[in-house]
């Protein structure tokens, strides 16, 4: 196993929500801390009232950031997160998108929630756009609560936009709680490009808001539940980048929290490890 602290041969990153307490820098020394070497970062709220950070470009948080990212090795990977709802405007993100390119962030990950399939099409494609002036690309995630509800829904979607930037996060609780299959994703593998692994028990919620409160507060470090996260990655790899997601619950050192997220992620990433 690689001790925490020490980098994985492999690239592995965590999402900034599993511990969004802390600031972007904060968290980049955190990570980098635990093993991992790259992060992924809130720079937009997932939900009314969810936390996020802001990183203007020129600003002082961002030139601590790309100083620490210096420093420690650490890439930013992946900019959350972007809800294309029936209100979305994708031109009043540009600084949004702007920051992301501005810290060296490679992806730009979304959620499709508009019942208009046309507009969602639309707004998804024109978003697209936006990111591929600033050299980044985005990833539609599936939300059992969400229009773009399944795997499936994404790869539709993926294939009516047909913007060459985009592709899909396939996030484990989301993709096996609502209906992915190990060989649905055998078939649509080159549309992947971000796999972020996480656990859950017990069987799948069957209302909206009890799939929110698994999603946010439910989930397990990876190998501590029962999902078939090993063939997920076995699946991904060489094709889509693999990060950890698992928010940190009640007074848990963030540090500690991290460094059992790395371990676990390699532990599924790279066995015997």
């Amino acid at each position: 196993m690689v001790a925490p602290g020490s980098k994985s041969e492999q690239k592995i990153g965590v999402a900034h929500f599993s511990a969004i307490s802390l600031t972007p820098s904060d968290f980049a020394k955190a990570a980098a801390g635990a093993g991992f070497s790259r992060i992924g970062l809130r720079l937009n709220p997932a939900f009314p009232g969810a936390p996020y950070y802001e990183l203007p470009v020129g600003g002082h948080a961002a030139e601590e950031l790309k100083a620490v990212l210096r420093g420690e090795a650490l890439e930013v990977f992946d900019i959350e997160f972007f809800v294309i709802d029936p209100s979305f405007n994708a031109s009043s993100l540009e600084p949004i998108v702007a920051a992301a390119a501005n810290i060296g962030a490679k992806r730009l990950s979304v959620c499709g929630d508009d019942p208009e399939q046309s507009r969602l099409q639309s707004n998804f494609t024109e978003f697209c756009g936006l990111a591929s002036g600033y050299g980044l690309a985005v990833d539609i995630e599936n939300m059992g609560w969400r229009t773009v509800r399944t795997f499936a829904d994404s790869v539709n979607l993926l294939k009516s936009s047909g913007a060459p930037n985009a592709g899909a996060l396939v996030d484990g609780v989301h993709f096996f709680r609502n209906g992915g299959t190990l060989t649905s994703l055998r078939a649509e593998i080159d549309r992947v490009k971000h796999v972020q692994l996480c656990d859950v028990v017990g069987p799948a919620p069957s209302t909206a808001e009890a799939m929110i409160a698994e999603a946010r507060g439910k989930r397990l470090v990876p190998g501590e539940g029962k999902l078939p996260l090993g063939e997920l990655v076995a699946i991904a790899d060489g094709a889509a980048s693999i990060s950890v997601e698992v928010p940190l619950s009640g007074s848990a050192d963030a540090e500690e929290h991290l460094k059992r997220l790395f371990e676990g992620a390699l532990r599924i990433s790279k066995p015997g490890q």
